[in-house]
């Protein structure tokens, strides 16, 4: 049985250093037609605007927001398959590109699980081949990589006798999320983006891959990037939560914190837009209204302020800075003291 008590690579700065550093992460898309003008006066889609954050090993680090948000921008520079316009990648101490951590190295100890499972996959592989494959390319014999992905498929839930020499057609959508969990796992990473990996599965399979996510993470040390729209999924397997609006950071702290005592406005309106299980309690006004505002032009100040309730003068004029208090860091103007918030009045 393939297990992590070895580790494939050596933990640089002990436990308390964390295994991934994102600063000042910044990725704008040139409108097509601008492609070929001049830099003045230049338009482009800010999907991801200075992001910040730490990945601490061991934990889940919950990625939540509306569409568009940039969840899934961020995650595809995480693992560079997009290069940043700016902005700086430390994996465990080391920065992303450098001499001593070039790409190759660090994309084996970095991997990552779409939502698609089926495009995920060459139609043309059989599902062994498929998850052998990148040990092959990292240098592992064709003998010793096959039998890593029948141990993998077994420990995915897949019996190898029935499915390894099957296509991703013959499979259902879990069988074939299984598989793309097995074939992350084959290089023995040590962080694992999960981009919706579980959104386009029924609920009774997404259960049982949540379940399996979780004991694979206990069993290989694995430290987990989870990515999602579901929030009641998002509080069950995260240890801290990070919740983007329009290309930002808006907040991010520990679970508890932010599901029961949400700071920022943005992630108020979005818990209140959980569906409840309870009749008495449904939702009679919409706990948030109008559109995200066009990442070609975002508003000035406070990039929630044209949807929130609580904006004042202020929000239109200043933008805000980000606020740390126990671990719970907030963007929002009603935190950050001498902003002028209190002191000016509501917007009209």
């Amino acid at each position: 049985m393939l297990s992590r008590s070895q580790p494939a690579y050596e933990d640089l700065g002990g436990p308390a250093q964390p295994l991934l550093s994102v600063r000042g992460l910044i990725k704008h898309f040139p409108l097509k037609q601008e492609l070929f003008a001049g830099r003045k006066g230049r338009k482009a889609v800010r999907a991801v605007d200075g992001v910040d954050f730490e990945v601490l090993k061991g934990e889940t680090l919950g990625v939540v927001g509306e569409s568009g948000c940039g969840k899934s921008t961020t995650a595809r520079l995480v693992m560079q398959l997009i290069a940043q316009d700016r902005g700086e990648l430390v994996f465990d101490g080391q920065t992303v590109g450098s001499r001593t951590l070039n790409l190759r190295a660090f994309r084996r100890q970095t991997q990552m699980v779409f939502q698609d499972s089926y495009s995920s996959l060459n139609p043309r592989m059989t599902i062994e081949d498929s998850v052998a494959f990148s040990p092959v390319v990292h240098g592992t014999s064709r003998r010793e990589a096959t039998a890593l992905a029948r141990d993998l498929l077994d420990r995915v839930g897949l019996d190898p006798a029935r499915f390894a020499g099957r296509y991703p057609h013959e499979l259902s959508g879990g069988q074939r999320q299984r598989v793309n969990i097995a074939r992350a796992l084959a290089l023995r990473p040590r962080l694992v983006i999960l981009d919706e990996a579980v959104s386009a599965l029924d609920k009774s399979v997404e259960g049982q891959v949540l379940n399996l996510l979780l004991d694979l993470k206990q069993d290989f040390g694995l430290t987990y990037m989870f990515i999602s729209h579901d929030l009641n999924v998002v509080r069950y397997v995260s240890d801290r939560v990070m919740v983007m609006y329009l290309g930002e950071v808006v907040e991010l702290g520990p679970v508890d914190q932010v599901f029961d005592a949400p700071r920022h406005p943005y992630t108020q309106a979005l818990l209140r837009s959980m569906p409840s299980l309870d009749p008495e309690q449904r939702t009679q006004t919409a706990p948030l209204s109008g559109d995200p505002p066009n990442p070609i032009d975002p508003p000035s100040g406070c990039r929630f302020h044209t949807r929130c309730a609580q904006a004042r003068a202020a929000c239109a004029a200043q933008a805000p800075e980000v606020v740390l208090q126990d671990g719970h860091a907030v963007r929002c103007l009603m935190h950050q003291p001498g902003s002028g918030y209190a002191n000016s009045g509501a917007l009209a």
